[in-house]
């Protein structure tokens, strides 16, 4: 068996991403976090960010034991909008949320795994590196509150969910996506990558 890339494992920060367990079954899940990584990617996408790509990492530690996660790789460049990356890293767990509404699996519980903190961790870290301040439990001056970014992440999601449904279903029939497949299925344009010569 192949060794796991260490970046598969941890955050932004360098910390162990966290393990919580599906109370779904492998398709379920599998399809679950192709919506999550498909709404990171569709939304970021829309608020002009280049996107590489877009993955479900599918691990298997023991036989019959899975672990599932995701990434999506953004190029990000100056100019790009500070609160569409955060509406972006939002969007994850709210796309996710949403499928499990729309396929009947959605329970208090399942809902709660979504949540998806390390997400918000980033994207306070990028916010606040751009000069900006993006805070958990209230608006501070000048800024925005998770709250407001995720309402503007669910409006953008309401919008985008044809385009968000069908990046998960391919995603998750091929695993790995680029920005210009995902471009080329929804009609969306992936910007050119930051510093590329046109």
């Amino acid at each position: 068996m192949m060794a796991t890339a260490p970046e598969l494992l941890t955050d932004h920060r360098g910390n162990p991403l966290p393990v919580q367990t599906s109370m779904l079954g492998y398709e379920a899940s599998r399809l679950g976090i192709a919506f999550h990584e498909a709404g990171h990617a569709v939304l970021a996408m829309s608020y002009g960010f280049h996107v590489v790509s877009s993955e479900i990492d599918v691990l298997e530690p023991e036989p019959g034991r899975w672990n599932l996660g995701g990434m999506t790789v953004l190029a990000l460049a100056n100019g790009n909008p500070v609160w569409g990356f955060a509406a972006q890293a939002a969007a994850g767990a709210l796309a996710e949320v949403r499928y499990l509404m729309v396929h009947g699996l959605w329970t208090p519980e399942r809902a709660a795994v979504c949540a998806a903190a390390h997400d918000r961790e980033h994207a306070i870290d990028v916010v606040a590196h751009a000069g900006h301040r993006l805070a958990c439990d209230h608006v501070p001056v000048g800024g925005k509150s998770w709250g407001q970014v995720r309402g503007m992440a669910l409006r953008k999601v309401g919008h985008l969910w044809r385009e968000i449904r069908t990046v998960a279903h391919a995603m998750n029939e091929h695993t790995k996506l680029t920005g210009e497949q995902i471009a080329a299925m929804t009609g969306l344009t992936n910007p050119p990558m930051p510093g590329a010569v046109a």
